[in-house]
């Protein structure tokens, strides 16, 4: 059976979601271009005025907002409420340069972890449960999003934030946690080591939300098998407002977005026109019922699909589709695109763990590309001839998915680093980024 934070809202009207929408964006153009000198020059430079913005059929007449303006107007140059309503902020992780800050207001927070509620009740979480957090506490948005919408859905809620493992277990043991929240790249560690302790049959998980990194269906379906849960993906953004701006139904086909809060838009990354509903391109987003750091168009840089097609769990709000890669963190590799997605794809299809990393460099001026990937105890034991093969094996998978030659190296099991928080897949060495 499905359960709904807000039913009402989450099962509205295609009629009434615009509504709210046009109205919403109607106040809070007005709001943001009294307010915030630095966005309101974006609109004179553009020669747009609050009074051209009508409904949601005006939205893509305002300019966009990118990481380089938060970077512009840091600290406080995008703030729209007085600093003394403000009570709180959080912090992107692992951006380079300036950080990027956001502001909430108690209304902000409130609205926030009402998102995260609808997110755990979709994923069957009530107010029966124990919700489990290892995501960071902090400045990262993900153990403070998640602990709140716990508590909006009254569900015992752990605060147990990332790392220490042996405690993560005891509790999840000995007080039955059924809703585990980490990143994916987590929940496959936790998996791992439930197995080696031989505790499978004590624990209670049910299902589990994974969201901050990006993960593929494969490592999905293994750590549902893993674990014996339902494991649900979850989307968001600091400069958005954290996790909960779109999460997964029951369907597990996309992630639905709180419409109520955050008009989507797909744009074509390089001319920035909008694209018709069903074509991939940037995700952009605008907050209409955020107070103190509304982000107007805001361009995501993450490359996916909308779709409106109805959706079996009763929800109404548009889906987007896993992330396809980005319009900037896609390696360019010998002048061709490399998403670190295509590569796990070949790594799970040839059976191997999801603990792989990808080293860029550059001899000669001509770029270098090798993988490392965790072999798996039974491989471990291979000769080493055999281990030549697979390396050969995996090199022309590559080279097949991506077109381009890539060293790969087989390294023991559990050498590579695993991450408590954001696992680190990607080591450029080229230098190619001093400016940011």
């Amino acid at each position: 059976m499905e359960h709904y934070y807000q039913p009402e809202i989450e099962c509205a009207s295609r009629e009434q979601i615009r509504a709210w929408q046009s109205e919403r964006l109607v106040k809070q153009v007005a709001h943001v271009y009294k307010n915030v000198p630095y966005y309101r020059n974006l609109m004179d430079a553009k020669g747009v005025t609050p009074a051209d913005i009508q409904s949601v059929d005006d939205l893509h007449k305002l300019p966009f907002l990118t990481k380089n303006d938060l970077r512009d107007a840091y600290p406080y140059g995008l703030l729209a409420m007085p600093l003394s309503d403000c009570v709180r902020i959080q912090s992107t992780s692992g951006t380079t340069g300036k950080r990027v800050v956001a502001f909430y207001t108690q209304h902000d927070l409130d609205l926030w972890e009402e998102c995260c509620a609808r997110a755990l009740m979709a994923a069957g979480a009530t107010k029966e449960d124990v919700v489990q957090v290892c995501y960071g506490y902090g400045l990262f948005t993900g153990g403070p999003g998640l602990n709140g919408g716990s508590h909006k859905v009254g569900s015992l809620t752990l605060p147990m934030s990332s790392g220490n493992t042996d405690r993560q277990l005891q509790f999840m043991c000995d007080l039955g946690a059924t809703v585990l929240c980490c990143t994916p790249s987590y929940a496959a560690y936790l998996a791992e080591s439930i197995h080696e302790r031989g505790l499978r049959d004590q624990i209670k998980l049910k299902s589990g939300i994974f969201g901050a990194e990006a993960w593929s269906e494969a490592m999905r379906r293994d750590i549902q098998e893993k674990l014996g849960i339902k494991a649900y993906d979850i989307y968001g953004l600091t400069e958005i407002s954290g996790p909960g701006v779109s999460y997964e139904c029951s369907e597990q086909t996309g992630m639905h977005i709180n419409e109520d809060h955050f008009i989507a838009e797909i744009i074509d990354p390089e001319t920035g026109e909008v694209l018709p509903e069903g074509e991939k391109g940037e995700l952009v987003f605008t907050t209409i019922t955020k107070q103190a750091f509304p982000m107007m168009r805001y361009r995501t840089r993450d490359i996916c699909i909308l779709t409106r097609e109805k959706c079996s769990c009763g929800r109404t709000h548009v889906k987007m589709c896993k992330p396809m890669g980005r319009s900037d963190d896609m390696l360019i590799v010998k002048g061709v695109n490399v998403f670190p997605s295509q590569i796990e794809a070949v790594l799970l299809a040839k059976g191997y763990p999801a603990n792989y990393q990808i080293i860029v460099s550059r001899e000669n001026n001509s770029d270098k590309l090798e993988v490392q990937v965790e072999m798996t105890p039974e491989m471990f034991s291979d000769a080493v001839r055999e281990i030549a093969e697979k390396e050969k094996e995996l090199i022309d998978a590559l080279k097949a998915m991506l077109g381009i030659y890539a060293k790969v190296r087989l390294v023991e099991p559990k050498t590579i680093t695993r991450s408590e928080g954001k696992a680190v897949r990607v080591i450029d060495q080229r230098n190619l980024y001093d400016n940011k």
